[in-house]
Parts: structure tokens; sequence; C-alpha cells
């Protein structure tokens, strides 16, 4: 019998970070705050999205956005110009955000001050599926040019998270997306998700899913 110990290395980090996160909740809870976090592949129109819900939310309440990427400050730059609060969270080559991180970047924004927070996370959707960051809520937006089939691709992903947001939908007539497939796709994964077809760019369902977001902001404010 070998005479040596196992360490799961793994398994103790995402408990580490379990109870992390679970804290942080505890506290945005007291705070009245409500962090979303928000993922996705790159190009899929996600900061735009968040200017757009900015945009539709600021008059009624205060707004404060993470920006995290590996590296530049280009989407910090385009999300302060809606008069969000903003701070830029590099992760230093990691390719996901753990709550310690979302914690240091809620800290500098000064959150308890802040009714709604989105952390928009690193863009892929592999490793940020497997980290809770101590939100109330999770989404991601998949957008038209992607393809319908990124459900079957990254599963853990879209079971994972409360919302999810198609986007680019006026691209629709020039890409080959089957809106009813990845409805059936993520709800069988998922079955309470949400989805919402929008598009930033032309205004198209964002009415939709900001509604649906400052109901779930006020619940979270008063329960």
């Amino acid at each position: 019998m070998e005479n040596f110990r196992v360490l799961e290395i793994q398994k103790r980090v995402y408990e580490n970070n379990d109870l992390e996160a679970e804290k942080l909740r505890g506290e945005l809870k007291k705070n009245r705050t409500f962090l979303l976090n928000l993922m996705s592949s790159p190009g899929s129109g996600k900061t735009t999205s968040v200017v757009s819900t900015i945009n539709i939310l600021k008059e009624d309440m205060k707004i404060g956005v993470i920006e995290a990427d590996i590296d530049s400050d280009v989407d910090a730059i385009t999300v302060s110009k809606s008069g969000a609060k903003v701070m830029q969270l590099h992760s230093g080559g990691m390719c996901h955000l753990d709550a310690g991180m979302a914690r240091e970047g809620l800290d500098i924004i000064n959150s308890e001050d802040l009714d709604f927070v989105i952390l928009e996370n690193i863009g892929n959707l592999i490793c940020p599926a497997s980290y809770d960051l101590g939100a109330v809520k999770n989404a991601m937006i998949l957008s038209v040019p992607e393809g319908d089939d990124k459900p079957l691709k990254y599963p853990k992903m879209f079971s994972k998270v409360d919302v999810l947001l198609i986007s680019k939908i006026d691209t629709v007539s020039v890409f080959n997306f089957d809106f009813e497939a990845v409805k059936e796709r993520v709800t069988k994964l998922n079955p309470t998700i949400k989805v919402f077809a929008i598009s930033a760019k032309t205004g198209e369902g964002m009415q939709e899913w900001c509604s649906w977001l400052k109901e779930e902001i006020i619940k979270w404010n008063t329960k």
C-alpha cells in the first residue's frame, strides 16, 4: 500500500471559493447591492449590451460596472461614457475571476453606495462557468453570429446561468440561427433559465430584459 497523501487541489480551491462567494453574497444583501455576473465569448456584444442596459436603468438606480479583462482598458473607457461608475480589473493572465477578485473590484468601486453592479467577466465560455463570484444572478450572452450549437458545445455554462441573452438579433437575416433550437437545448440543460432576444444596436428586446432585471433588483432589496 502506497504511503503518501493525495491532496485534491482543485476541489479545495472550489470549496474555498464557494465559501468566499457565499460570504460576499451575504454582505451584498446587507448593503442592498445587486451584483450581476455577465459572461460571454469575445465579440458577443457584451459591452454594447451593458451600455444599453445602463442607459435604460440609470435614472432609477445608482449603477457601477467592473470591467474584467486580461489586459487593456478599452471596455472600461467605453462604459464610462454612459455615466456609470466604472473600474477596470486585470486578471494577470488568468482566464477567469474568482470570488476574491470580485470582492477586490467591489471594494474599489465602493459598491455599498450602489444599487446595481455589473461584473463584465472575462470573455470565454469555459473557465468562468466554474467559479461562483458571489453574484445574485448569473447571465450570459450568445450572439447570433456565434451559431445556435453553442449549448451543445459548452453545456456547463448554459446550465449555470439564470439568464440567456441572445444578442445581435438584427443580424439574423445574414446568419443561419435557429432560436427555437437554442431555447430547446438550453431548457433541457436548465429548465428555469430565462431567455431574452435582444439587439443593443436597435433596442429590440432591451426593455423586456431591463424590466425583468429591475424586478429582480427590487426583490433583492426588499425581501
